[in-house]
């Protein structure tokens, strides 16, 4: 039987595994004891009151040990808010693309990556919050380094009032699990504090963030941005409190699908069967088409596939218009970003999973 602490400091959740008298917090690396679990006390019978399986997010994935690349270990995501007034229609096309590709093109191992979408059946599986929350824990949990992490994020995402100062625009940015209305939505704050600080040297995180409101989500110091001689260049997004946004050593890159103040779309209004999130399709585009190469590179033909993604956008507008009353817009307005921990020569760091 799993039972459910809370960290004696930060007071996060945690799940104890069986047999178990401590646990170590992935989010601020205290030590919680709790009482000897022979005296804990029993499960209710499953006659009653039946309980769920047990969580899979409590240890690393099982296997041989780490090779010469490392391990591989993936967190997708995609809420597609069904029967709801906030429903979307590419997200689990967006986890089941991105799952394909890590799985196929950068053999991530199958058994190491958890997806979380409507359609699971077992309920850790459903993307709520308290499942991503964990999810997300799992995901750093006894990394080392050589290992590649992927977070993948395909759903809602929003803003709220910065409460601590840490903001540039006065905003934090937020992800919106499938139960985001009763439990709340999931803060940039809690997203770099969950998969980003704790990451040792040698590690290496890659997110792919699709929604809304979404350029600095994991609150990454760096965001990499187009100067007025058309190159990149990173912005210190370093929070002025001094509070540490970064890692523990290890290296974060996101791209996300647009930036704070930008809407994310699908790549089509017209077909729930081909729908998916345009940055996904952008994302996984540039790699199929041998973009991959420099981060630079990547970023470019993002953006480029995001432009020309709608050429159908002008009739995807023009139809908006029509039925809405609004003006004319054309083309898909968001710009895919790049934020890291450390600044870098994106023209010439090779992207690599």
């Amino acid at each position: 039987m799993l039972m459910l602490v809370n960290c004696s400091k930060c007071h996060a959740p945690l799940q104890l595994p069986p047999a178990a008298n401590s646990i170590r917090c992935v989010l601020c690396q205290a030590i919680t004891f709790v009482a000897d679990p022979r005296y804990l006390p029993l499960a209710p019978s499953s006659s009653t009151h039946p309980l769920p399986p047990p969580s899979p997010y409590n240890h690393a994935p099982t296997g041989p040990p780490p090779q010469v690349h490392g391990r591989k270990r993936a967190v997708i995501c995609g809420v597609s808010y069904k029967n709801t007034r906030y429903e979307l229609n590419g997200c689990i096309n967006d986890a089941n693309c991105m799952k394909f590709l890590l799985v196929h093109r950068f053999n991530f191992p199958e058994s190491s990556i958890i997806t979380l979408t409507e359609e699971e059946t077992d309920p850790y599986k459903r993307p709520t919050k308290r499942n991503i929350r964990m999810a997300m824990r799992w995901l750093v949990q006894g990394c080392q380094p050589g290992d590649s992490l992927v977070f993948h994020y395909s759903g809602h995402g929003s803003q709220q009032k910065d409460d601590n100062g840490d903001e540039v625009d006065g905003y934090d940015e937020t992800l919106c699990p499938s139960d985001f209305e009763s439990q709340g939505m999931i803060v940039d704050d809690e997203i770099n504090a969950t998969i980003v600080r704790p990451l040792p040297h040698g590690v290496k995180l890659h997110a792919i963030v699709d929604a809304c409101h979404s350029g600095t989500v994991l609150d990454l110091p760096f965001l990499c941005k187009m100067n007025r001689k058309g190159r990149y260049a990173w912005e210190d997004h370093r929070p002025r409190t001094g509070m540490w946004k970064g890692t523990n050593g290890g290296e974060v890159i996101s791209f996300s699908g647009c930036a704070d103040d930008q809407t994310s779309a699908d790549t089509s209004a017209l077909s729930k069967i081909t729908s998916t999130g345009a940055m996904t399709y952008s994302f996984i585009e540039a790699i199929e088409r041998g973009h991959a190469t420099t981060y630079g590179n990547m970023l470019n033909a993002m953006r480029s596939n995001i432009r020309n993604a709608d050429e159908g956008g002008f009739v995807t507008s023009l139809i908006t218009m029509l039925l809405t009353g609004g003006s004319l817009g054309g083309g898909l307005r968001q710009e895919p970003q790049l934020t890291a921990n450390e600044a870098f020569d994106v023209y010439r760091k090779p992207f690599s999973i």
